[in-house]
């Protein structure tokens, strides 16, 4: 009979074994790499997660005062931007507001310029804000009209402090995303006047070939100070300062009363979120995300890395 020995054995053995250097040959290695093992599955871990926390907040440091990523939902920036364009906002162009912080967090007031990156906003900007409805809906339009500036349009035809903004036909300004047919549409480039001894800045417009919509003749908006004038490029297809930025244009009445500077149809330069500076990717829609098969189709190469004009 084969005799296995008891803990009381095991226990003496032990002793044995640190008193005169006897090799151990049982459990103490055993378990000891069991122990060394855990340990390390445990510093993997936690390696891990505070790799995914330094990225998160990397993350959110360059959304908060580098570049931001946007997409565009919907068609009143055709042709300049499209449905399914994706591009980056400066944070830093006009200086950091409330609303360049996550979740708009009223930390301080107004605008803090980053000195040699910051500018006012230019006619001609495409920009991101807040849209003062409810001062929480991103919106992007571009800057036609700054602070003390009288806007009108006539016509058809956006009218600066008394003077027309020159118009160049273009049919090559049309475009099907528009939401109207080519053949109804009329194509534009637009000059935006800038500041004194600078160019203008030209674009392209849509217009519907009647020219006589509800949005083409207008009274004149006068634009209180701190405060700026935005509207789409598809003109006959935008939501904007001439309607202060709702469906209904009756909406706009306030605007043309003085000393209304609450009037909905002008965005507070607090509102800016940032300036639209670059498209980085661009999609039709054709291709769900899952239908892998279908993305190279999808992509619109030709506006991959487009700077926004």
């Amino acid at each position: 009979m084969r005799l296995w020995p008891s803990a009381l054995t095991c226990r003496a053995a032990a002793r044995l074994i640190a008193r005169f250097g006897l090799p151990n040959i049982g459990m103490k290695s055993k378990y000891g790499r069991k122990a060394a093992a855990a340990k390390k599955t445990s510093g993997g871990l936690f390696e891990t997660v505070k790799t995914i926390i330094y990225a998160v907040l990397i993350a959110l440091g360059v959304r908060t005062v580098a570049y931001e990523p946007f997409n565009i939902p919907s068609g009143s920036m055709v042709p300049t931007l499209l449905v399914g364009d994706y591009l980056f906002v400066s944070k830093f162009s006009y200086g950091y507001s409330r609303y360049s912080i996550p979740f708009g967090l009223p930390l301080f007031h107004g605008r803090l310029p980053v000195p040699g990156l910051s500018h006012k906003p230019q006619r001609g900007d495409v920009v991101v804000f807040k849209v003062p409805t409810d001062n929480s809906t991103d919106f992007i339009k571009r800057v036609v009209g700054l602070p003390g500036d009288a806007i009108q349009m006539k016509n058809g035809d956006l009218v600066i402090n008394g003077h027309a903004v020159p118009l160049r036909r273009d049919d090559a300004c049309r475009n099907p995303e528009s939401g109207v047919p080519l053949a109804e549409q009329q194509g534009y480039i637009e000059s935006l006047p800038r500041g004194p001894g600078e160019a203008p800045v030209n674009h392209c417009i849509i217009e519907w070939d009647s020219r006589n919509g509800p949005l083409d003749s207008t009274p004149v908006y006068d634009v209180p100070p701190d405060h700026y004038f935005m509207m789409g490029d598809n003109r006959e297809n935008s939501e904007d300062s001439r309607i202060a930025f709702s469906s209904n244009p009756a909406a706009s009445a306030s605007c043309f009363q003085p000393n209304r500077p609450d009037a909905l149809c002008y965005v507070p330069a607090a509102n800016f979120v940032g300036k639209a500076e670059i498209i980085f990717f661009s999609t039709n829609g054709e291709a769900r995300w899952w239908q892998i098969w279908n993305w190279p189709w999808a992509i619109r190469y030709d506006r991959l890395f487009r700077l926004i004009r």
